[in-house]
């Protein structure tokens, strides 16, 4: 059944010896090779059959014809041409196979692109990608079991087997006034939010809400249910020395904050820490004393549309699904936002999304400044974006599939190491328009998907050109968002949908680090150990 096993590592590849004497599962002893100079590596295992279907994200059983990934949160279950179904003992990594090649199963452990974060480096602050930093010390052997007939699935969801509705709320354009009337719309309609807010009011804004001037407030959001998450300290950036000490001396206001956002290019943001040199032992220090434990990766999977939400279905961040989301628009508008899709999410590199920054900036001191020396940088930066664009729709049927690869892998939720020690990273998807975003079709296809997202939202952003938003005007809910909330509100009332704060969800999802299946000797596959996960056998 399983003809070969390769190790892959970035420093070559190393042959595993079969055991033929077990025939219901199959071990690979990683103790044989020292694996602990890498921050990833593959397990290859080459079969003599193709795999034929697989349990997908959905937990429906999909044929072999497109490729299939299933990451620490979803089945690692499939099913060979001659019926025989295979199940990994472990939910860590990820299971790879290309449709083109249905004999290979690729284990994957931290592959590129699978647990992202961003950091600002240098003095402009140029965006870099890097994988985090993972410990791949795995203590149980990973394991294919070969069960006779019935395998074994893990609900990502309390409430079994249904949809995940996460918010996190950036509070930057929140207000005294504003901040009461959020709060009393989730109440009402009983949806539970992880609200940012500012420590200090220290703002460019003087209406600004922060702990410092609407405690009260606040407090009532805690009692309400909702989780209270820090968004930086302050809307405005201090003095890099009055800044670090903020971070260092800041006193959390009540000691179950677990959650840090980064806000806009504060020092002492984790995305911006390694820039200033700050000590990674002494950063750990303070987010340990904090008792933060839980960070933003600074990515967006991609923005919420029409038939664009679940996180877990790659197939919603592609071009295609992005451009059908936005038909409804005028042809200049969508034009915009296809090319800001294309530059942000399909490229995501940072050489072409300075390009494109410096076109608007340039593109607005030539026309409306008059300043003609800059012409000269607009056409060049207009051009090499132009050249990108192009090639993106000269192979259009090709391009318009591909997942964006920062959504490749449904990097919802990973582990990084800070100095030895293990922080979970969440990744969100960009939510403004909660019109579209939370449309009927759309909650109908996350409930049916049992699909996933954890939602980066601005609830009381007041721009005009916002479409979608929360607020109508200054002081009211726009009606048609009220009546997206309300739909979902009854979801989540009639248990289809789970509505949990990140740490919830977090302190839920940590079940799938402790999962061990085994097999006995009449092929029935088992759980040797409580995860506190739900589960349930199929055939």
């Amino acid at each position: 059944m399983v003809q070969f096993i390769t190790i892959i590592t970035p420093l070559g590849n190393h042959e595993v010896e079969l055991d033929i004497h077990q025939s219901a599962k199959l071990a690979v002893d990683l103790s044989l090779f020292d694996l602990s100079d890498y921050n990833s590596f593959d397990i290859k295992f080459t079969f003599s059959e193709p795999v034929s279907e697989f349990r997908d994200h959905d937990y429906i059983w999909k044929k072999c014809n497109k490729t299939y990934i299933a990451n620490q949160f979803s089945p690692k279950i499939v099913k060979l041409q001659n019926g025989q179904i295979i199940q990994a003992n472990l939910t860590i990594g990820i299971w790879e196979i290309n449709h083109k090649t249905p004999k290979v199963l690729l284990w994957r452990f931290n592959p590129e692109f699978a647990s992202p974060i961003t950091n600002y480096l240098g003095n402009k602050n140029r965006k870099t990608i890097s994988s985090a930093k993972q410990k791949l010390d795995i203590n149980t052997n990973p394991t294919l079991l070969f069960p006779e007939n019935e395998a074994l699935e893990f609900s990502r969801s309390k409430e079994p087997f249904t949809a995940i509705a996460c918010f996190t709320d950036h509070c930057d354009f929140d207000t005294p006034e504003n901040l009461e009337i959020q709060r009393k719309f989730f109440k009402k309609q009983e949806v539970k939010i992880t609200k940012g807010f500012f420590l200090n009011h220290f703002s460019k804004r003087e209406d600004n809400a922060s702990f410092q001037n609407q405690k009260e407030e606040l407090l009532k959001w805690n009692e309400d249910g909702h989780e209270l998450c820090y968004h930086s300290l302050s809307q405005s950036i201090k003095s890099d020395t009055e800044s670090f000490k903020d971070f260092g001396l800041f006193i959390p206001p009540l000691n179950n904050i677990k959650v840090w956002i980064d806000h806009g290019y504060q020092p002492y943001n984790f995305s911006l820490f390694k820039s200033n040199n700050l000590d990674e032992n002494n950063y750990l220090q303070i987010l340990q004393e904090k008792k933060i434990n839980t960070l933003w990766n600074y990515i967006d999977s991609g923005t919420a549309t029409n038939g664009v939400l679940n996180q877990f279905n790659t197939m919603h961040f592609t071009l295609s699904s992005f451009l059908k989301g936005n038909k409804n628009l005028g042809g200049l508008k969508k034009t915009q936002l296809m090319i800001k899709n294309i530059i942000f999410h399909y490229y995501n590199e940072e050489d072409l999304i300075l390009r494109y920054k410096n076109t608007a900036s340039n593109f607005k001191k030539v026309f409306f400044q008059k300043k003609l020396k800059s012409i000269f940088p607009l056409a060049k930066d207009v051009f090499k974006l132009s050249m990108s664009i192009f090639l993106v729709f000269l192979f259009w049927n090709t391009n318009k599939t591909k997942p964006y690869k920062l959504a490749k892998y449904s990097p919802i939720l990973f582990k990084h190491s800070i100095a030895e020690n293990e922080f979970y990273i969440f990744q969100t998807v960009e939510m403004l328009d909660f019109k579209k975003s939370l449309s009927e079709q759309n909650l109908q296809s996350l409930i049916s998907e049992k699909g996933v997202f954890i939602a980066h939202t601005y609830f009381s952003v007041p721009m005009k050109y916002h479409m979608g938003k929360l607020f109508s005007s200054p002081t009211e809910i726009d009606l048609k968002v009220e009546e997206r909330f309300n739909s979902l509100s009854e979801k989540i009332k009639s248990r289809e949908i789970w509505n949990p704060t990140l740490t919830e969800l977090v302190e839920y999802w940590k079940g799938f680090e402790r999962v061990v299946l085994d097999i006995d000797s009449n092929g029935f596959v088992f759980v040797k150990n409580d995860s506190g996960l739900i589960f349930r056998k199929f055939v």
